[in-house]
């Protein structure tokens, strides 16, 4: 059966002073194992509501650093990008399905053009200084998962582009490049990358950090002769119905019994080519997986990762081959990647203080939107925030920020939508 399985491989290099039982492991190929995707409802309705929430709070952490009580749409529409909504959604009509959340007014610029500003409400400020509190209270424990994450790559270096797509997963504030990393300048160093980008280095390793969640659980998940010989076994359940074949079941028997490779430690002397490889990676994202909030993150937030933590080609056909350890949602008109084994049902099994405000403030979206289908909310204007952002526009045409017509008119083409203000009050 394992010789049909397996095959032969071809040698390949040793990391010195591996336990002699091992070395033949080493020997196997990489499995032509593939599983079929199953749909798991109950981890689905986990995901659902997952991309609305951020490209929210992400909202509401961009008007509450303003210095204005509100904040013109071209301000916020700059940082679109980072909010994952579907492209053909107006950013305007996004935030207008929360009204509960962000309040609304508007200005004429000097071309008689109504200019939507928007605010906070004040469930939404309340929240999010609670949130702002939370932080605050656990800057330690982000401080180490930042850390964590900079320590699984080879060279303790992340391009801040890449710790953006998943700052939000992490927990981080939105802006902390200016209000965290400072405030850790014994951890952290800001770095121009060979390509020009800027990065982020950790400067300081801490062993103490330096093991990963499997290993933390060990006694409660391993037998002793496993442990014994490092040959660590991941959790493993399927959605309902999966109806694994016995052959791969073989295969996963077997290839849980090989050598367990940290995260945290040079892997160089593993063949790519072979299961003990794939392995380590799945042992990667497992702890990538946990040091994310909600044990969830969207699969392209990693796609771009292969180099900084020195993965194979096609690193992401892991999730594919490993169901029983990850599910991959589909929700939302994206991938999803979800740690199976942090979940009982649709709940997180251990949640972060974060995760329950960030539960409210799902509650506060659901409750929002539906009374706005229900005409509950009416449009308010707010004079003070109308006058501030007709100030900031002035301040911003008087420095040359908007230093064309053609460049004024693309900013206000965001509002000419069949949801506009003037047209649709509720």
């Amino acid at each position: 059966m394992f010789r049909w399985l397996f095959g032969t491989a071809r040698n390949c290099g040793f990391l010195h002073g591996c336990q002699q039982e091992y070395i033949y492991q080493q020997k196997f190929s990489l499995v032509n194992i593939k599983l079929k995707w199953v749909k798991d409802r109950t981890l689905d309705a986990a995901v659902a509501g997952e991309r609305d929430l951020k490209a929210a709070g992400i909202l509401v952490s961009l008007i509450y650093s303003s210095s204005e009580c509100c904040v013109p749409i071209y301000h916020l529409s700059r940082h679109r990008g980072q909010l994952g909504l579907p492209h053909d959604l107006k950013l305007s009509t996004f935030i207008r399905r929360y009204p509960n959340i962000f309040t609304e007014s508007f200005f004429h610029d000097s071309g008689g053009t109504p200019v939507p500003c928007f605010g906070l409400s004040p469930e939404a400020l309340k929240l999010h200084r609670e949130e702002v509190s939370i932080l605050e209270q656990n800057r330690l424990e982000l401080r180490d998962r930042l850390c964590k994450l900079l320590m699984l790559t080879r060279d303790r270096i992340l391009p801040l582009q890449t710790i953006d797509q998943l700052k939000w997963d992490l927990g981080l504030p939105y802006d902390y490049q200016h209000s965290f990393v400072p405030n850790h300048p014994e951890r952290f160093s800001f770095v121009r990358l060979p390509d020009d980008r800027a990065g982020l280095k950790l400067l300081f390793w801490d062993d103490e950090l330096a093991i990963s969640e499997l290993q933390k659980n060990i006694s409660l998940q391993q037998n002793e002769e496993d442990i014994k010989n490092g040959s660590l076994a991941f959790p493993v359940s399927f959605t309902r119905g999966f109806g694994l074949k016995r052959k791969c079941m073989e295969w996963l028997k077997e290839w849980q019994k090989l050598p367990y490779t940290s995260p945290y430690t040079n892997a160089s002397h593993l063949d790519p080519r072979t299961d003990v490889s794939e392995k380590r990676v799945v042992g990667v994202f497992h702890e990538l997986l946990h040091l994310t909030l909600h044990k969830q993150t969207e699969r392209k937030n990693v796609s771009n990762l292969r180099t900084p933590l020195a993965l194979p080609q096609k690193f992401t056909k892991a999730f594919e081959r490993h169901p029983g350890i990850f599910y991959i949602s589909r929700k939302s008109d994206t991938q999803t990647v979800v740690l199976r084994e942090a979940f009982n049902g649709r709940e997180l099994m251990q949640k972060h203080p974060l995760v329950k405000i960030r539960e409210e403030f799902a509650s506060l979206l659901k409750k929002g939107l539906l009374d706005r289908s229900r005409g509950v909310y009416k449009k308010r204007i707010d004079a003070n925030c109308v006058e501030g952002a007709r100030k900031e526009v002035r301040i911003t045409q008087n420095t040359s920020q908007l230093n064309s017509d053609d460049e004024l008119d693309s900013m206000f083409s965001e509002y000419d939508s069949d949801d506009d203000p003037l047209h649709n009050p509720s």
